[in-house]
């Protein structure tokens, strides 16, 4: 084993359970444990850290030093990578969608990628669109030379082998399999590894933060779910987007204000905070049974937590 996957692998599972007394602004009858990946890696946390584990490995072992992969200008997964490539060895490139955004001051996210080694490329939305066309990423490795491309929001066959761990180390820490996981849903990379290792008897929940999305949506058919039963499908939860991709309401903020204070756990209002808020909701609407075991993994994404959330809680 080489030091980069020995080093992966030493990281792997060292995020903890932690058992949640009495979290929500209200008591709910149910035993809710938090999977802590956001604890995994100080920069490279959560499910991102899952998604890129292999990815890495595998880019280490094709002979690649250089990782290109896409994102908005507020991208997790941006600032994932280019954190990786950093801590690991790897030259990284960004492709960032918006080229009316050349030039101009970064954000907090963007400038983190750069302060990393990131080398930003700004595209247009016309471009950006062309990410998953064999021609345009032709034309990438002719601009910038030899790189292992990971798709925007990290999703291939390799990160669903590492969301999959998941459910394995739950089953471990607790001695038994819970009733039910639960996780955000953006790209769909996260919930379909839990679904590929989740034994009989055990219900996935994705609780969806964008508007709109369906499982035909995502682009889990090219992966290793094509042969899964339907019944096999998780349960997206559509209800808790609170308005769109990002967006956020002040029931959502004061939720979170609340959740942090009776635990001291930081959220997001983006993925974990949703989540939450939707698994709260449901529990107090009779949705689980008294006393189900409901893990919900935290997948990290501090860094876009919303300044509104510091200003509350100031």
């Amino acid at each position: 084993m080489d030091e980069l996957a020995r080093q992966l692998n030493q990281l792997a599972g060292n995020s903890p359970l932690q058992l949640l007394d009495d979290p929500f602004p209200e008591p709910v009858a149910i035993r809710l444990v938090l999977k802590r990946d956001d604890r995994l890696h100080p920069q490279v946390s959560g499910n991102k850290w899952r998604k890129l584990k292999y990815n890495l490995i595998a880019a280490r072992d094709q002979g690649f030093s250089t990782l290109l992969t896409f994102g908005g200008a507020y991208s997790n997964h941006l600032y994932a990578v280019a954190a990786a490539g950093n801590v690991f060895g790897f030259r990284t490139i960004g492709l960032v969608r918006g080229e009316e955004l050349a030039g101009k001051p970064l954000n907090e996210t963007l400038d983190f990628c750069q302060q990393s080694g990131m080398h930003l490329h700004f595209v247009s939305r016309a471009d950006y669109r062309r990410k998953d066309d064999s021609g345009f990423l032709t034309e990438l490795i002719a601009q910038f030379g030899p790189c292992y491309i990971l798709p925007e929001g990290g999703t291939n066959e390799l990160a669903i082998r590492g969301t999959a761990e998941v459910i394995p180390e739950i089953i471990a820490q607790l001695g038994y399999a819970p009733d039910y996981v639960c996780c955000p849903v953006g790209t769909g990379g996260t919930v379909a590894g839990l679904v590929q290792s989740a034994p009989e008897g055990m219900e996935v929940l994705g609780f969806v933060v964008l508007k709109g999305l369906v499982w035909a949506n995502l682009p889990l058919g090219h992966y290793s779910l094509t042969n899964a039963q339907a019944g096999d499908w998780p349960r997206l939860i559509q209800d808790y987007h609170f308005g769109g991709y990002a967006k956020t309401t002040p029931e959502l903020l004061q939720f979170i204000q609340i959740f942090e204070r009776k635990t001291g756990i930081l959220l997001d209002q983006v993925y974990t905070g949703k989540m939450l808020f939707g698994i709260y909701d449901l529990a107090r609407n009779g949705f689980f049974p008294t006393g189900a075991t409901v893990v919900a993994v935290h997948t990290g994404g501090l860094q876009g937590r919303s300044d509104e959330l510091d200003a509350i809680n100031s």
